[in-house]
């Protein structure tokens, strides 16, 4: 079985070949903006009614055949796709007008609009662009998605097609992991802890430094932005990006190993957006809780795992020995539980894992309300759910979504 993945490399665009990518991400943005107008005007824009916008556009503006044709469809297509998404999800916004200073160059191309030649990319209006081949392609790709960065690198994002590989057969029992601030995943096996290691806070004291200096540097409102501002600009940004690849090469180590070493990933289905608008929010950001979660519940489902997502409520107080619940809500300030009714004691974070656990043992599917009651120790109510496990394969058909790139 086969599954479609993104491949990412390097690009090293030279003078020539930037101005260009550049000009293409103008005339992209312009069909952009004005596929929003159509939109504002009441007419709700087919994929149909943007392509003759397109055709209508080109024969009007000399420099719009300038670009990519292919290009510039894949951004009307786009533009339908989350369009479409905006009518599907509850409280997702409509697309909105991409301002030239609020977003950065992506561009998209399919088989007809790029080839690779001795290991460059070429693109259409005889742009050529290196690539930093890290790795080999296992296919041959589908598609590209040519982007720049916060930093200005560029990138090379290709669509393939590669053989799953299943994680080896484990014998071993399942594992709970309970999310927190302190310890990024407290597990039921101390051996598999994510610990905190503080990226961002040990780049405190750089960014605020480059931070002060783009404040000094800064022009008044009207003003086009210094050199000297902008160089200040990519140096915090760089320091904020190194913290954050450090952040995801540490979660994508961790749920490796969790992966590989149990076929049981009970997850606590906790959200922390909630931290953000409190006093926590500094250290909550630098333990990056959701990009972990994300991470090892995608890695155990490619793998075949089965992961259980199960609702944090009440974890913290129910003993994983008997069951029992506590009367009162423990404070953050409590780091150890102690059971009033068997005399159980442990870490406060361990016994949340074990208790997530125990509830994904009972194979449960569905929960009538589980805010109000966990008793899976006592009865056959359901408390969790299944985080997306691919089920049988009608036709002998991949899964069609596509997932980032380990």
């Amino acid at each position: 079985m086969d599954e479609t993945v993104r491949y990412t490399y390097r690009l090293r665009p030279g003078r020539i070949a930037r101005a260009a990518l550049l000009d293409e991400w103008g005339r992209c943005r312009w069909l952009w903006n004005e596929a929003v107008h159509q939109q504002k005007t009441g007419r709700k824009p087919t994929f149909g009614k943007l392509s003759k916008l397109l055709t209508e556009a080109r024969s009007r503006n000399a420099w719009l055949r300038e670009g990519s044709q292919v290009a510039q469809q894949q951004t009307l297509r786009t533009y339908g796709a989350a369009l479409d998404h905006s009518f599907k999800v509850k409280g997702r916004g409509r697309p909105k007008v991409k301002r030239l200073k609020d977003s950065l160059p992506t561009l998209e191309y399919t088989t007809r609009g790029f080839r690779i030649k001795d290991g460059r990319l070429c693109l259409p209006g005889k742009v050529t662009v290196a690539v930093v081949w890290s790795r080999e392609l296992p296919s041959e790709p589908t598609s590209v998605r040519v982007y720049q960065d916060t930093l200005g690198h560029w990138y090379a994002s290709f669509v393939v097609r590669r053989e799953i590989t299943t994680a080896p057969e484990s014998d071993s029992p399942g594992i709970g992991v309970d999310w927190g601030v302190k310890t990024t995943a407290a597990t039921t096996d101390p051996a598999f802890d994510l610990p905190n290691l503080g990226h961002r806070r040990r780049r405190a004291a750089e960014m605020a430094k480059a931070q002060r200096k783009m404040a000094r540097r800064r022009r008044p409102k009207g003003h086009a932005p210094s050199k000297g501002y902008q160089t200040a600009k990519r140096q915090a940004a760089r320091v904020a990006k190194k913290a954050a690849r450090q952040n995801t090469h540490d979660a994508r180590v961790w749920a490796k190993n969790v992966t590989d070493h149990h076929a049981l990933i009970a997850v606590e289905d906790f959200k922390p957006k909630f931290l953000a608008r409190t006093t926590m929010a500094r250290k909550a950001a630098d333990a990056a809780i959701g990009a972990c979660k994300k991470e090892l519940i995608e890695r155990g489902t490619r793998a075949g795992r089965k992961v259980v997502l199960v609702p944090p409520a009440y974890t913290t107080m129910t003993c994983s020995e008997c069951g029992e619940r506590a009367n009162l809500r423990l404070g953050l300030g409590i780091r150890t539980f102690e059971c009033a009714a068997c005399g159980y004691t442990a870490c406060r974070d361990r016994n949340a894992a074990r208790t997530i656990l125990a509830t994904a043992e009972r194979d449960r599917a569905s929960a009538d309300d589980v805010r109000h009651l966990i008793a899976f120790f006592r009865d056959d109510g359901s408390g969790a759910v299944r985080a997306g496990n691919p089920g049988p394969d009608p036709g002998g058909k991949s899964p069609g979504y596509i997932r980032r790139d380990r």
